[in-house]
């Protein structure tokens, strides 16, 4: 029960922010009080960091890249071609911005595609004059594809890395796993957004108010350096598997080289257009307290008896077949995310999964699907992931209010049946493929 106190209190907190706090400081005032009260020990801490400094470090270089490329103009030139792509068909500008979010979303992050692009498609529609209600579906159309887009690799959100991380999935089989569960539920997305909100899409729109892609792009070096560096970084993921690079590095690399381009670092900084000191103020580097000082109080949890219960239920699942054990998995992990926020969900899950004495090939279809469930589940809720918490918090500072029942409506609406169907997928898929040695 005091585990379970501190848990909530800081979740409150969290969420609250009082005084500017910040989400790190909160999640590390709770873990401070765990240590204290000794829910956890001291030699916790080296547990807890080794599992998650390297999805913590990955993260924030992600958005590093990010917010650079942001800044040189590469997602408003992307987002200007797409308008233009639809020819001034409303019906066919709706599922291409879906698929730029998903795009975005797999080599950037859910944060980075959820963050970045929102802005921009907003800035598109108020130019094209969109009425309130067609903004809606494209902004919620956006932030939802930031989610449930997040499946292909290792590095497109936070819980994937954690995750791969926990159980020492390489970068390849995960991607040979998760590539084509993702495009399942990227359609299945796609479907559910179009039948609630394509009442609200204009057929049509005039392209004549959109300015050239070019138009968007100032810093053209950075801009033309964008394709060779992502190119070069996704090959250096696969090529570095083997090796046992931690992610964090390679990810790091880049970041670094793209600053280094960005800040003509080697002319002394002059002709410099992307300001790179801000931009790495910017970085989210609350997420590193925030994952310390969270996942030290979910490990207090799991010490507290939580684990052994999500064990409890999990070898129960396993025991009715993969495709209950599959789906049930997937679906808790989606509703304690949305309870609890998935980054803390995803650690819950994974110390059950490791503790529950199950067959080899359904605890792999229950990792997987812990990592759906943290993946998409959080659509549920405002609650359910950071981003999402601070998507809603730049609507707002754009002049769109969107309520926490509007958005439990449609959560409720879109994010089951696209659950469903890609968890299906998994159980389908991942048993056709051959066993890592």
């Amino acid at each position: 029960m005091l585990a379970l106190v501190i848990f909530v209190a800081t979740l409150v907190l969290v969420i609250w922010q009082p005084r500017g706090l910040g989400i790190g400081w909160s999640a590390l005032a709770g873990a401070v009080v765990t240590l204290l009260l000794g829910v956890v020990q001291w030699a916790d801490i080296g547990v807890v960091w080794a599992i998650i400094w390297d999805a913590t470090f990955t993260f924030v270089a992600l958005i590093v890249i990010s917010l650079l490329l942001d800044e040189a103009g590469f997602f408003g030139w992307a987002a200007l071609h797409v308008a233009r792509l639809g020819n001034g068909k409303g019906h066919l500008l709706f599922p291409l911005i879906v698929l730029l979010g998903a795009l975005i979303a797999a080599f950037f992050a859910n944060d980075g595609a959820a963050l970045l692009l929102t802005p921009i498609v907003i800035a598109i529609l108020l130019r094209l004059q969109f009425p309130p209600p067609a903004a809606l579906a494209f902004i919620i159309a956006t932030g939802f594809i930031a989610d449930t887009a997040s499946l292909p690799l290792v590095i497109s959100n936070l819980v994937n890395i954690v995750s791969a991380n926990y159980f020492d999935i390489g970068f390849g089989r995960y991607a040979a796993i998760m590539l084509p569960v993702n495009l399942v539920s990227v359609i299945t997305t796609l479907l559910m957004l179009w039948l609630v909100f394509w009442r609200n899409i204009p057929k049509s729109y005039s392209t004549l108010a959109l300015d050239p892609p070019r138009s968007a792009i100032k810093d053209p070096l950075v801009f033309r350096a964008a394709f060779p560096v992502l190119t070069v970084l996704l090959v250096a993921y696969f090529t570095t598997e083997s090796l046992e690079v931690p992610i964090a590095l390679v990810t790091g690399s880049a970041a670094i080289l793209l600053m280094a381009i960005a800040g003509r670092w080697w002319q002394g900084g002059r002709e410099a257009v992307v300001p790179v000191v801000p931009v790495l103020r910017q970085a989210p580097w609350q997420i590193v307290l925030f994952s310390l000082g969270m996942y030290l109080i979910v490990y207090g949890l799991g010490n507290a008896g939580l684990t052994d219960y999500g064990a409890a239920v999990l070898q129960w699942l396993s025991q009715q077949g993969n495709v209950v054990a599959t789906i049930g998995t997937g679906f808790l992990s989606a509703i304690v995310a949305s309870i609890m926020n998935n980054l803390p969900s995803t650690l819950v899950g994974a110390l059950a999964i490791e503790q529950a004495q199950l067959p080899a090939i359904t605890q792999e279809l229950m990792v997987y699907a812990n990592i759906i469930g943290n993946d998409l589940g959080p659509k549920l809720t405002p609650i359910g992931s950071l981003a999402t918490l601070l998507w809603l918090h730049v609507l707002a500072g754009k002049g769109y209010q969107i309520g926490w029942g509007q958005y439990m409506k449609i959560g409720l609406i879109i994010t089951p049946p696209v659950l469903l169907a890609t968890l299906i997928a998994l159980t389908l898929w991942l048993p056709q493929l051959p066993i890592p040695p």
